[in-house]
């Protein structure tokens, strides 16, 4: 029998199907889910394979298509469903008072960025083998919600791409938490359109980034728990006060914080 999160997640194609999981397959959802050892799973056009115990970590795009098809391929195996994935309405948050130069970069500063984009996106193909998702995830700071993930940014009257993060408001220099064990893979504490910015490979690429540092207490490499402290909340890059901005990137997708924190991955536990 499939196992119970959210709301039942994988309707079985026959009595016996191959994959257990637990999120809900909405826009921005994670799913964590079991198959078979070494399977490979595909969620429309991502394919990745499964641990030795068949635990495998997948995610929806914010703006992933009303049908999508999950299959499972392996030896004497290959089971496929079509998925219906709830569509989303996304807020519109205007902020005016960013300083210009990070809603118009100016010319000087675009090699920099041109090099931090280099940077992060080296960091993004990160597929650490590690599980560290089947811990579940934690808030990594306390503090309200102030920013939610989807929402079109309109900077200065300036439309500009939506917001793929979780922005929790609390004061300079408040404690910064992993959320999940994992892989640091990038850390640095100036860049320019994040300030402070930390990446962490929670397992098999699923990846959490937090922004506008203050402070970075960890570096590339280092492995981290639940809870370590890995740096403090700050207001750098294209920030108007201090808060820290949460994201999830898996593969090419951005997935909502807010909704990877409701998943319990011990019920596919045996």
């Amino acid at each position: 029998m499939l196992a119970l999160g959210l709301a039942l997640l994988v309707q079985p194609a026959a009595s016996q199907s191959p994959i257990d999981c637990v999120g809900e397959h909405i826009q921005g959802a994670t799913l964590i889910c079991r198959t078979l050892p070494g399977a490979g799973v595909s969620l429309g056009d991502i394919t990745v394979t499964a641990d030795e115990a068949g635990y495998v970590i997948l995610g929806h795009d914010r703006d992933a298509p009303e049908q999508t098809e999950l299959r499972v391929s392996a030896a004497g195996l290959d089971y496929s469903q079509s998925v219906d994935v709830t569509q989303r309405e996304y807020e519109i948050q205007r902020i005016d008072g960013v300083p210009q130069e990070y809603v118009t970069p100016p010319e000087e500063t675009l090699a920099r960025i041109r090099s931090e984009g280099a940077r992060k996106a080296q960091a993004y193909t990160s597929r650490w083998q590690g599980s560290g998702f089947l811990d579940g995830f934690v808030m990594p700071a306390d503090g309200p919600i102030t920013g939610v993930y989807g929402s079109q940014r309109i900077f200065n009257g300036e439309p500009r791409r939506p917001h793929y993060g979780l922005d929790v408001a609390a004061g300079e220099g408040t404690d910064v938490h992993a959320p999940a064990p994992g892989l640091v893979t990038l850390a640095d504490g100036d860049m320019y359109y994040e300030g402070g910015l930390i990446f962490i490979d929670h397992g098999q690429g699923f990846t959490s980034g937090f922004l506008h540092l203050s402070e970075v207490s960890v570096e590339a490499g280092d492995m981290v728990e639940a809870g370590d402290v890995i740096g403090a909340v700050g207001s750098g890059g294209r920030s108007t006060g201090a808060h820290l901005d949460w994201r999830i990137k898996w593969h090419n997708r951005y997935i909502d914080p807010a909704l990877t924190l409701e998943l319990d991955p011990t019920e596919l536990a045996d």
